[in-house]
């Protein structure tokens, strides 16, 4: 089994078939090497089918979040453009206000994921499920080579525009073939695939199952504020592996969803994204003494991990502090100074990254790319460059590297990077505002945990009209 969800089992014969067809029927619409294709699809077996599919006609998949915003959604479209969208279900609404744009509308070719296209849809489908399902279902001759990108993912922006990571092929490989190796994940694995499709910890989900031959569930999206419900999930799967950010275990732990001993298939609890604070984790610890907990680290730019760290024994009290811990297989970490020089041990510097994860850059964003990406003072072989994640970090004198927090003004927020920029000049002008704050800057070797509140009265939505208008 290649995929489950909702009762729907996918084999691995029956993936490889079905992208296979909607490889070639992209390659008839047009699709070839570099072109990107841009998925408005929730996520499901279906989803997962068609970013093989454009892998394998040679193209690059561009997910894009269905729930977002129509103006987010255009401009990340917009910044894209794809030489098709492949859409279902709800997305039907969004594609009447994307094409609106004559531009879109004349370049573009839409491929409806249902058998069906709904009555009204701004265009006519180039193709729609029904003419998929009859493409011939042999392999496809692909021309792709490990330089070439392999999808772009749009994070937010501090100007309001996302901004599109490019990751190539060899950055996925790199890490998948260490993960899978580190982790000995195997064909009997039954692996969560709990982030969705736009966001980077998806890629492991999905690519870390296939290369081990693992069974991929599904994780529904209504389940993230069921707790229970969410642990139910992982006990009738009997997973093996689970993977996401922390906010939906600190949720768990607050509400009591897991039981002592819970889970006994589950033998790895991997994270990423965000801090598990240290409570939240002991909680799990001691519900879960069979598992193994791992801390993974790292942004976007260096394709979803950078840092690992099992934790080796459930923490002492809430005060201890958890490691980012060492580098995956062929990357670095660096903690530098202002000169990017080393700095000593024990010494907070900026955190910097090296290595085959780097990302090439930001779509068609030099400026941005040159500010982050910067020439690699040692001469490094790999590629000549280090990346600057904005975190702040030191080497402890065990040698391992633990995260401090921010080194500007932006947060996480259920592993999403949030930009605090853009919200100012909007809260400033809500008169009914009564209080607000977020952290801007903090002195160098102050380790906080970083927070941000907002007050309103309550009989007024105003102030929240105006940032969901300034929201990028």
């Amino acid at each position: 089994t290649a995929i489950v969800m909702d009762g729907v089992r996918l084999s691995y014969a029956e993936l490889d078939t079905a992208s296979n067809r909607l490889a070639r029927t992209l390659r008839t619409a047009g699709c070839d090497r570099g072109d990107r294709v841009c998925l408005l699809l929730p996520k499901s077996p279906a989803a997962i089918v068609s970013l093989l599919g454009v892998l394998k006609a040679d193209a690059m998949y561009v997910p894009v979040d269905v729930s977002s915003p129509a103006p987010r959604v255009a401009k990340i479209v917009g910044s894209a453009e794809p030489r098709v969208i492949l859409a279902a279900g709800r997305a039907a609404t969004l594609l009447d206000d994307l094409l609106r744009d004559s531009g879109l509308r004349a370049s573009v070719r839409v491929g409806w994921m249902e058998r069906a296209a709904p009555a009204g849809l701004p265009c006519e489908p180039a193709f729609s499920l029904a003419e998929v399902e009859s493409a011939p279902p042999g392999a496809i001759d692909w021309r792709n080579a490990p330089s070439d990108p392999a999808h772009i993912l749009f994070t937010s922006g501090s100007t309001g525009m996302p901004k599109g990571v490019v990751i190539t092929h060899a950055n996925v490989t790199c890490f998948i073939e260490w993960a899978v190796r580190h982790f000995g994940l195997g064909p009997l694995d039954r692996t969560s695939g709990h982030a969705p499709l736009h966001f980077d910890l998806s890629t492991f989900d999905v690519f870390g199952s296939f290369a081990a031959g693992a069974a991929l569930h599904l994780v529904p999206h209504q389940l993230n504020l069921l707790p229970h419900k969410l642990a139910e999930f992982i006990r009738t799967a009997e997973l093996t592996q689970w993977f996401s950010v922390p906010s939906v275990l600190h949720l768990m732990a607050k509400l009591d969803a897991v039981r002592p001993n819970d889970f006994p298939a589950l033998k790895r609890l991997l994270w990423c994204g965000e801090v598990f604070y240290t409570p939240a984790l002991r909680y799990w610890m001691r519900r879960l003494p069979h598992t193994a907990f791992t801390n993974l680290y790292g942004p976007t730019e260096a394709t979803i991990a950078s840092s690992h760290y099992t934790v080796p024994r459930c923490p002492d009290d809430d005060r201890t502090e958890i490691p980012i811990g060492r580098a995956c297989g062929g990357e670095e970490l660096l903690v530098l100074d202002d000169a990017l020089a080393p700095v000593p041990p024990g010494q907070v510097g900026d955190l910097y990254i090296r290595g085959a994860g780097l990302s090439p850059g930001y779509w068609r964003d030099p400026d941005t790319t040159r500010a982050a990406f910067l020439p690699d003072p040692g001469g490094s072989a790999s590629g000549g460059r280090i990346y600057k994640t904005g975190d702040l970090a030191k080497v402890g004198e065990d040698g391992l590297v633990y995260f401090l927090g921010r080194a500007d003004s932006q947060i996480k927020a259920r592993g999403y990077r949030i930009e605090l920029a853009p919200w100012w000049p909007f809260r400033q002008t809500a008169s009914k505002a009564r209080r607000s704050a977020a952290p801007t800057s903090r002195p160098r070797g102050r380790p906080s945990r970083r927070r941000r509140c907002a007050q309103r009265s309550p009989r007024s939505s105003r102030a929240t009209w105006y940032l969901g208008a300034g929201w990028p």
